[in-house]
């Protein structure tokens, strides 16, 4: 659900016919511009998903949007296993877990918290001030609701993944040093583990073996954000073999639309996953190689990194929007893409300001005094999406 979010120059590709090229595992990284413009792509999956559910189209324009996106919600695992990959490509080795987090916390609490306010304020702007318990607000202020079911979608409900998050992000300096003293074959390993373990959930999740169930808990996902440590290990090893970007594309896409034939939920996992975790290292190849990819535009690219923000705020949106609009008020195709249309404009206006105005400047704030001891960024780092 991570990233160094001041502008540095990004590291042109290595040449074309350079044997993949893979950074030494020590050294500085380039930047893989395509997984930035990736994450672009899962969040409009995620935003799909939440126009489908807020039933904003009726009639065959309604169903073709609930064709196209009700597995829009395996978008928060593309953005674990994405997650778990540039955490990897851009550690540092000879960092200290202290200064990891203080990282991770100026990254993603002030988007989180000046969305909980907002959402609190939206509550009373609509006069639906059903707010939380304190006990809830707490858990969701410390990025622990996600371990307990009735919390996870308390004050702004997508940011249930930032505790997933935080959660991966407390066991990465350790996974981090267990993955640099493993070789090809034990990474290997490790990710053949973490597979089976994400599948079995899948398995017992779908035919309701746990009273907990999964889609939520951060133990259960943290398989997808090892699969993403994994890969991208290899990657700098020069060891990755996986399928190339169309390959890998197509057997994604094919996992996406197979999700409707099992059951909601964790379950959905079990059809995106080699998909997303082939997709993402085949990118990140291709940017190494400098061969072309449809996701390295510049445009895409700053979409990019307006995701995160995007991701926090769309909901928001929508939620305000049923004051306006009604709930699920099923319009025609030209009023329901007009009303769609309306709420992307605001939510992407939105996420800018929030991206120039608190995520970027607050972090500058929060870091100011290790900015001289730190290396340069090369990697937009993704945090997770539903």
């Amino acid at each position: 659900m991570t990233t160094a979010t001041t502008r540095t120059p990004r590291t042109p590709p290595a040449r074309p016919g350079a044997a993949g090229a893979p950074a030494p595992p020590d050294g500085v990284r380039p930047a893989l511009p395509s997984l930035t413009g990736l994450r672009w792509v899962a969040a409009l999956l995620v935003f799909g998903l939440h126009i489908n559910n807020f039933g904003y189209l009726g009639g065959q324009a309604g169903r073709l949007v609930s064709w196209a996106f009700t597995p829009g919600g395996t978008g928060v695992s593309f953005f674990f296993i994405l997650s778990g990959f540039v955490l990897t490509w851009s550690a540092r080795p000879g960092d200290r877990a202290p200064g990891f987090w203080r990282r991770r916390i100026a990254r993603v609490y002030p988007v989180h918290l000046a969305t909980a306010l907002l959402a609190v304020a939206i509550a009373f702007a609509m006069g639906k001030p059903a707010l939380p318990t304190w006990k809830q607000t707490l858990a969701n202020l410390s990025l622990v609701h996600s371990w307990w079911q009735p919390w996870w979608q308390t004050l702004n409900p997508v940011s249930w993944s930032l505790a997933c998050e935080a959660f991966f992000y407390a066991l990465f300096p350790a996974l981090f040093w267990l993955l640099r003293r493993l070789n090809a074959r034990g990474t290997l390993a490790l990710g053949g583990l973490a597979a089976v373990v994400a599948l079995t959930l899948a398995w017992a999740d779908a035919h309701h073996w746990l009273n907990q169930p999964m889609y939520s808990l951060p133990l259960a996902r943290l398989p997808e954000f090892v699969l993403g440590t994994v890969t991208a290990r290899l990657v700098l090893l020069g060891r990755w073999r996986g399928p190339g970007v169309e390959g890998s594309l197509a057997l994604a896409i094919l996992g996406y639309f197979l999700v409707p034939q099992v059951a909601p939920g964790y379950a959905a996992t079990s059809c995106t996953l080699a998909g997303f975790t082939l997709l993402i290292p085949a990118a990140a190849v291709a940017d190494l190689r400098g061969q072309p990819t449809l996701w390295r535009g510049r445009r895409l690219v700053r979409l990019g990194e307006l995701s995160f923000a995007f991701y926090m705020v769309h909901l928001l949106v929508l939620r305000a929007g049923i004051s306006v609009l009604g709930d699920k008020p099923r319009f025609g195709a030209v009023a329901g893409i007009g009303v769609t249309a309306a709420a992307f404009a605001i939510s992407l206006a939105l996420s800018w300001a929030l991206f120039e105005g608190v995520e970027r400047p607050v972090r500058r704030l929060l870091l100011r005094d290790r900015r001289t001891k730190e290396r340069p960024a090369v990697q937009k780092e993704p945090v997770a999406a539903e």
